[in-house]
């Protein structure tokens, strides 16, 4: 019978940072979202993690791009040739011809129509017959576990690449929501300027990455300690090779600046939710998703901020993916929720 499957679903969550492809409930891709081109032609030289290794690394013939920034896409071109690349890694064993493909793609939840426009048209160039999307905090909701149909309040924060979106939902909708650019890819920066103005070393952001991963933190003390992260680098004044010793503590004050503006924009949310949902809300608790649920201590810090007790969901990375497959699986149930 598979010789005449003509219909491939993916659920697809184009993150800032990486891209997940689900087909079959299973996670089939998981890359960065990063494509290298030959400068010369714009062919594509390496798609994901093959891209990734080359990213700060190429000479003048190879150019690595992000084609997502903040959420959106911010290279129409290089997002296409990024999403075929990656749909192509899907494996399509036992059927004779290129099948017609479904797609249920999270987004956004502040994405405007314009926004709404490039990744539907991207999805379609990339070979997409039908192109649904989902709002990335609903999808989050979803593969959290969350009965999002439910008369009841549940708030959900999930921390990308790109974006934090913070969203209060009931009854299969988003009541309010806030969708800032303080996320994964600004607290890389932070570490890396913090380690320039304070230790004079220059460090890429892949470096930034890495200790964002092995010592990031959210508040100066905690319980269980991670070891300290050894960075080496140029001298900015000398050029000569420097190594410094860098704890949690020190990243989780040079990430201060950005989690206060994260502080601020959930309780914006919080101020404006319903009077009966807040009630739901602070009896559920919050759920934290994406990969800056990661970070150490957020929940702690969050919890101590809020007075409302912080959940971090089980497998964060891939809550909204999971949420996009359950979308996908229940499409006509769900159709209410798609754009």
């Amino acid at each position: 019978m598979g010789l005449f499957s003509l219909t491939q679903e993916l659920a697809i969550d184009l993150g800032t940072a990486n891209t997940l492809i689900i087909h079959n409930d299973k996670v089939v891709v998981d890359e960065p979202s990063i494509v290298a081109l030959d400068y010369h032609t714009g062919r594509v030289v390496a798609i994901g993690a093959q891209a990734r290794q080359m990213h700060g690394k190429t000479h003048q013939n190879i150019k690595t791009i992000r084609p997502l920034k903040d959420g959106v896409i911010a290279d129409f071109n290089a997002a296409e040739l990024m999403l075929r690349g990656l749909i192509k890694k899907v494996k399509t064993s036992g059927s004779l011809f290129s099948p017609s493909l479904k797609m249920v793609i999270c987004i956004p939840s502040g994405s405007t129509n314009v926004e709404l426009k490039a990744v539907r048209d991207s999805a379609e160039h990339a070979g997409g017959r039908e192109v649904y999307m989902i709002y990335e905090p609903m999808a989050a909701a979803l593969g959290s576990g969350l009965d999002v149909e439910a008369p009841e309040g549940h708030m959900i924060i999930d921390i990308g690449g790109g974006t934090s979106e913070i969203a209060c939902i009931s009854l299969g909708g988003i009541v309010c929501s806030e969708s800032i650019n303080v996320a994964g890819d600004v607290f890389t920066e932070d570490i890396q300027n913090y380690v320039r103005q304070q230790h004079n070393i220059r460090i890429g952001e892949r470096t930034a990455e890495a200790i964002k991963i092995a010592v990031g933190a959210a508040v100066p003390e905690l319980d269980d300690e991670p070891e300290d992260f050894v960075v080496t680098g140029p001298n900015i004044l000398t050029a000569l090779p420097t190594s410094v010793t860098l704890s949690y503590s020190e990243v989780a004050y040079a990430l201060e600046k950005s989690l206060v503006k994260l502080d601020a924009a959930v309780m914006k949310v919080l101020e404006v939710v319903p009077p009966e949902l807040y009630a739901d809300i602070v009896n559920k608790g919050i759920y934290l998703a994406g990969g800056g649920a990661l970070i150490r201590g957020l929940d702690k810090r969050l919890t101590e901020k809020t007075g409302i007790n912080f959940i971090v969901t089980e497998d964060p990375l891939r809550a909204v993916a999971r949420g996009t497959g359950i979308a996908l699986k229940n499409i006509h149930r769900f159709s209410f929720l798609m754009k």
